[in-house]
């Protein structure tokens, strides 16, 4: 017979069918969404004409760097459902989130360079800088939520020596 659900339980369901789908619509727009619009946008501006494989190689690559963010969630979420997340082990999964927040910035800045080249300052050239913003706040926030695990997971291998 199962007991009741902790809280943890509780959260870790709908954490991981919100990542499963967030999962599947980054790869429908790997797959429809990101060509379509770039060719859309080539066709209305002929100075994207260009860039418009470069950019739809480098969208592809940071959409999949966001894919693995999701893939390394999913791991640190099962990681807390089996109350192992104050290990070592969680470490190598934070320190992917990293890498991959930090490839994806990188992509992103290549791709608004891309933009700004071909037709200079525009309306796509400031969203990009927008994800560039919320992508080094996302990779800062992660540095801090890493330097925490570090700290909890000390105190609870401390705890864990004293009892």
């Amino acid at each position: 017979m199962l007991g009741p659900m902790t809280r943890t339980e509780r959260l870790v369901v709908p954490l991981r069918v919100l990542l499963a789908a967030v999962l599947v619509t980054l790869v429908a727009v790997q797959v429809a969404g990101l060509p379509t619009v770039l060719n859309r946008a080539a066709e209305q501006n002929p100075d994207l004409a260009p860039v418009e494989t470069p950019l739809l190689v480098v969208g592809v690559l940071a959409l999949a760097g966001v894919e693995a963010v999701v893939v390394c969630s999913w791991r640190l979420l099962t990681m807390v459902r089996d109350d192992s997340i104050f290990s070592g082990a969680a470490f190598g999964w934070v320190d992917a989130i990293l890498a991959a927040v930090a490839v994806a910035w990188v992509l992103v800045a290549v791709a608004c360079g891309l933009v700004v080249g071909a037709e200079g300052p525009s309306g796509t050239a400031a969203l990009l800088l927008v994800v560039l913003l919320v992508g080094a706040a996302v990779g800062l926030l992660m540095v801090v939520l890493r330097a925490l695990l570090v700290r909890a997971t000390t105190l609870r291998t401390d705890l864990d020596g004293v009892i």
